[in-house]
């Protein structure tokens, strides 16, 4: 094989694992793959119609995450994060969001309002839709607010730093969120931004630790809930 069809092919192994990568992720932030299921690397493939080798490049991706945890002779499994666990990512969100909402303050325009605005009318749109598909893009989308205030930062090392964040928050409330609605309210949504608007960073910054407080507030950290069908979870 010339070097130019071995860097080809290497390409090709590294964008089919992505996309399982990215399949897998979305699932597991979207909650339709809990914490704790199995993620075998015959089912995974066969699902794809492609390669162990691929799934296992996914697996290791997602497990560097935290999303994922390997366990020798036992396989992949979407992590579960312990009760500790679950404090330490809402305490990481305490110290690590009110700087962001610094940083974002000090960046932020009015396409940028507009944009958070608009992102806003579609979670309100989703959170009065009924059925699974319109809860799955409610969550997604309530997450997406948090990453969208992280982008207009234009730190892309915190950016990264915010969606593995949420994605294991994400993680958390499957396992023990209790509302039926999604976690993270859309009003205080509303507020957040209305204080960005105003320019007034102090009550902002005041608001996500008072959204952040009341996120966790819905946990309930000594019950557990069961996964579902591999398949059903990715849509395949």
């Amino acid at each position: 094989m010339t070097s130019a069809n071995f860097t080809a092919a290497e390409n090709a192994i590294d964008f089919g694992a992505q996309q399982i990568r990215d399949a897998l992720r979305e699932a597991i932030v979207e909650r339709r793959l809990a914490p704790g299921t199995k993620l075998s690397e015959n089912d995974v493939g066969s699902l794809f119609n492609v390669s162990r080798t691929l799934v296992r490049a996914a697996l290791q991706a997602l497990a560097y995450e935290g999303l994922v945890n390997v366990e020798k002779n036992r396989g992949a499994f979407v992590a579960h994060p312990s009760v500790a666990e679950a404090q330490q990512i809402f305490a990481t969100r305490r110290l690590i969001e009110p700087s962001v909402i610094r940083d974002a303050a000090r960046h932020i325009q009015k396409a940028e309002i507009k944009d958070l605005r608009e992102l806003l009318a579609q979670e309100e749109r989703l959170t009065n839709q009924r059925g699974a598909t319109a809860r799955r893009a409610e969550i997604k989308a309530s997450g997406d607010f948090h990453l969208a205030i992280a982008a207009i930062t234009g730190n892309a090392i915190l950016k990264r730093f915010m969606d593995e964040l949420i994605a294991r928050s994400s993680l958390v409330i499957a396992l023990y969120g209790q509302s039926v609605i999604s976690s993270c309210g859309h009003n205080e949504h509303q507020e957040i931004v209305d204080a960005l608007e105003k320019k007034d960073v102090e009550s902002a910054c005041a608001l996500m630790l008072k959204h952040i407080d009341h996120i966790e507030a819905d946990l309930d950290l000594r019950t557990t809930k069961k996964g579902g069908d591999l398949r059903d979870a990715l849509q395949l």
